[in-house]
């Protein structure tokens, strides 16, 4: 596992400057939300539709958006070459959280990145058109996001993983507009209770889903990823932690993203 990490990396850097891998901006309908909401789709060099390729969907944080995974100076956008699968970052929002809004019905990510885009790019692209071919990571917000979509539609996703995710919302009821999406914490504490991916491990069963959960010490999640990582060994649930020195910033989530797609990997070859 080590030697085959280090070898990616190194492939990652003499690659970069000679991959060609191919960015397409698409725009998709949502009618669930009425709106055409953009995505970036990150093709290999080698793409070709007598082949079907793995896809890795990466969600973005709070007050991002599509566009960050593909940025040159993150270089994520290479790994479609060095692993031949197809990236797909959509937008989610400034705050979505990806949820189903129970309070604003014009906020209906879980719907979209589940099900209306996941249709989108199997239908205009050559996919391996099921679990077995589906991953999806996603950092901060996105990280919260992935393990939330993954848990409630293991018939979509079969690996999943979260960098620096906010992944047990309930200490943090002031902030990052959750209250938005689920209403105030006094008020509606039974929606935070049920949006929450820490309550969600009840859906899992022994390798119904495979899971890597990434998060640096120094990180402000991190007392709430332990306590994922403890409730998963405690209900048997296999799974990849890891933590590191690090905090919530960019310099961890380029060198966390390297370690989600060799899990991927691994996941997709078996």
């Amino acid at each position: 596992m080590k030697t085959k990490l280090s070898v990616s990396i190194v492939l990652f850097f003499l690659s970069a400057s000679v991959f060609a891998v191919n960015v397409d901006t698409v725009r998709t309908f949502s009618a669930t939300m009425q709106k055409e909401i953009p995505a970036i789709v990150i093709t290999p060099s080698s793409y070709s539709p007598d082949k079907y390729y793995p896809v890795v969907y990466l969600l973005h944080g709070y007050s991002g958006n599509y566009r960050v995974w593909a940025s040159e100076d993150w270089g994520t956008k290479y790994l479609a070459d060095i692993y031949d699968l197809i990236i797909v970052s959509p937008d989610g929002g400034y705050s979505s959280w990806y949820f189903d809004s129970p309070v604003d019905a014009n906020w209906r990510y879980e719907t979209y990145i589940s099900r209306e885009l996941v249709e989108f790019i199997d239908t205009n692209y050559s996919t391996i058109a099921s679990p077995k071919g589906r991953a999806i990571s996603g950092l901060s917000m996105g990280g919260h996001g992935a393990l939330y979509l993954a848990f409630r539609n293991q018939d979509v996703f079969g690996v999943c993983g979260s960098m620096s995710g906010g992944v047990d919302i309930r200490p943090f009821p002031l902030n990052w507009d959750i209250a938005k999406r689920l209403g105030a914490y006094a008020e509606s504490p039974e929606n935070w209770e049920k949006h929450t991916v820490i309550n969600l491990t009840h859906l899992l069963t022994p390798n119904s889903l495979e899971i890597i959960i990434d998060c640096g010490t120094a990180d402000f999640f991190y007392d709430v990823n332990v306590k994922l990582h403890e409730k998963l060994k405690y209900n048997n649930i296999p799974h990849d932690f890891i933590s590191r020195p690090g905090a919530h910033n960019g310099d961890y989530w380029k060198n966390a993203v390297k370690y989600q797609m060799l899990f991927f990997d691994d996941f997709f070859r078996k």
